[in-house]
């Protein structure tokens, strides 16, 4: 199979997401993630909010390679008037990308209303800003086909740009036919962004293959797939 094929203009780096989002991560853990960023253009590097910030400072003028932060991360429990300050917070800091958590217990919970108004809130905020993409976090691991369905849908109601399978903080990787499944429930109407337990080329080339727009991916496996698929042109 030619990957070149699957690929899209500038290799696999600009499918791949790297961060630093962990509670143990430092300004130079974030530097280091950046300047792998720079030099191999990985399209977006998230951090957790207090470092946007430094985070837009280092990639300003930095064309393609976009700031990254998360909002409700990691449970999607907080509450909405929460999400939108962080939002707001994360927009005045110079966020590029937001993925924001569904509230999982309340989607569990049938209560589809209040996950809807809430993710509206936060898209409709973020869209008043059109270079700012949103992903929304359905946290498939914990979800039923069914409900992953249901969710994507949902999240297509709200205007996101993408659905996004996990923050990667719940047991599970990223379970090729399930994402499949969502593919296929979110046929051309919305990106897919896979995240957690992609670790090899073998890995990302099956979600490639499959459409999937995005992957969030640790970055000492994003380098060594750039890397492979870099000698495997």
């Amino acid at each position: 199979m030619d990957s070149n094929m699957v690929l899209p203009p500038g290799g696999a780096a600009r499918l791949i997401d790297v961060s630093a989002v962990r509670s143990h991560n430092t300004l130079a853990d974030i530097k280091k993630v950046v300047g792998h960023a720079i030099k191999h253009r990985f399209i977006n590097v998230h951090v957790l909010p207090a470092w946007m910030p430094e985070l837009s400072a280092m990639l300003k003028g930095v064309d393609g390679v976009y700031a990254g932060a998360p909002v409700g991360f990691p449970s999607g429990g907080h509450k909405t008037d929460v999400k939108l300050l962080e939002a707001e917070q994360l927009i005045l800091d110079g966020v590029g990308e937001m993925d924001v958590v569904m509230n999982i217990g309340k989607f569990i919970d049938g209560d589809y209303t209040y996950v809807l108004q809430e993710l509206n809130s936060v898209v409709n905020l973020a869209k008043q800003r059109p270079y700012i993409k949103v992903k929304v976090i359905i946290e498939l691991n914990v979800l039923t086909d069914a409900q992953a369905a249901d969710a994507c849908r949902l999240v297509m109601d709200t205007g996101a740009d993408y659905v996004k399978t996990g923050t990667g903080w719940v047991p599970g990787g990223a379970n090729a036919d399930r994402i499949r499944m969502l593919k296929q429930v979110c046929g051309t109407s919305i990106k897919i962004k896979a995240a957690g337990g992609i670790r090899t080329p073998e890995d990302f080339m099956r979600l490639a293959e499959m459409g999937v727009e995005r992957m969030g991916i640790n970055t000492a496996s994003a380098l060594e797939i750039v890397k492979y698929y870099r000698e495997d042109c």
